[in-house]
């Protein structure tokens, strides 16, 4: 017993460790940069794990407790990164419906296959159970954000940015807190000026020049 709680306690840093993307999924969410097209690309990876959980499932395979618990748990991972892309995006008035219409299409369709398999009780599910039952309540709640009003959406992402800002906020010296205000003020300068910048027709005209008559 004493050997076996060793084992799982040093076995517990590597697994923290896993990345859970491959090298080959990782470089394709570096290339979309799309909020939209990385919701899809995570929709994608996501039903992959469930199409690895779903055949493993189907023949008793020696070994394959733990193929089937690292599937599910890299599952709610990309789940959880498919939140967060999402709400950033929100967050920046950025229109993610048809992202999020992919994600909730695929989560409709990958909660059921989960739930059919935790009702199929197989022998060796006690290896797994707690990350199938996790991976269930995370596509559940996924799949109520993704189907959520947008508008209802915005809101409570910047109520919860407010909250985390004043949190921090309140944890800051008077002197961090003087250089963050500073911060923001000349981050907002910056941005109003930018804009008047692009909202501004390009000339190559003189100050004073005008055009010639009947050009225009």
């Amino acid at each position: 017993m004493k050997t076996w709680l060793c084992c799982l306690l040093l076995a517990a840093p590597l697994a923290a460790q896993r990345d859970f993307l491959t090298a080959d999924e990782t470089d394709q969410i570096k290339e979309a940069q799309e909020p939209n097209a990385r919701l899809k690309l995570y929709a994608g990876f996501a039903k992959e794990r469930v199409d690895l959980v779903k055949s493993l499932l189907s023949k008793e395979k020696a070994g394959r407790s733990i193929l089937i618990h690292d599937a599910l748990e890299d599952y709610a991972k990309i789940l959880d990164a498919i939140d967060d892309v999402a709400d950033d995006a929100v967050g920046r008035k950025i229109d993610v419906k048809a992202g999020l219409t992919a994600v909730a299409a695929a989560e409709k369709e990958m909660l059921s296959v989960l739930k059919k398999a935790q009702e199929s009780q197989p022998k060796d599910q006690e290896r797994y159970a707690f990350a199938l039952a996790q991976a269930i309540e995370t596509t559940t709640d996924s799949l109520d954000l993704a189907m959520q009003d947008l508008g209802k959406r915005t809101k409570d992402v910047e109520a919860r940015q407010e909250r985390q800002k004043k949190t921090l906020e309140e944890s800051m010296t008077p002197a961090e807190r003087e250089g963050r205000q500073a911060e923001d003020k000349a981050a907002a300068a910056a941005e109003q000026k930018k804009q008047q910048q692009q909202k501004k027709a390009p000339t190559l005209m003189r100050p004073g020049e005008k055009k010639p008559d009947g050009q225009q």
